[in-house]
C-alpha cells in the first residue's frame, strides 16, 4: 500500500479496500492486515473512521520536529537492512530514490 501511495495511485481522500477484502485478496490473516492498518493509521498515512472505512490520509502528516531525526533514522536503518537483504546495495537505493523523487524515469 505504501508503495501506490508513494506512487499516486492511492490519492488523498481515496477509500481503502477493506481489511477483511486485503486479506481475503492476499491470501494473509486478517491480524497481520490490521496491524499493517493500524500502523498506517499510527504514522497518519491514513484514517481509519470506524462504520465508515479507511482513507488516504488528505494531507500528509505533520513532521513532529522533535522526533524527526528519530524517525528518519529509523526509516533509513529498516531500508538499509532490507536493500541488504535484497542483495542491492544501499548507495543504489539512495540514488533510486532521488531519481523518482525528481520524476525522472528509472528503467
Amino acid at each position: 500500500m505504501l508503495r501506490a501511495l508513494g506512487a499516486g495511485i492511492l490519492k488523498p481522500g481515496d477509500k481503502m479496500p477493506t481489511m477483511r477484502h486485503v486479506s481475503v485478496a492476499l491470501k494473509i490473516d486478517l491480524n497481520t492486515v490490521r496491524h499493517a492498518y493500524d500502523a498506517l493509521a499510527r504514522t497518519g498515512v491514513i484514517t481509519i473512521q470506524p462504520a465508515r472505512g479507511t482513507f488516504v490520509a488528505q494531507q500528509p502528516p505533520v513532521a513532529d520536529q522533535s522526533r524527526l531525526t528519530e524517525r528518519l533514522d529509523d526509516l533509513a536503518h529498516r531500508t538499509i537492512a532490507s536493500a541488504r537483504a535484497n542483495g542491492i546495495d544501499p548507495a543504489e537505493v539512495a540514488r533510486h530514490i532521488i531519481l523518482l523523487t525528481n520524476g525522472e524515469d528509472v528503467r
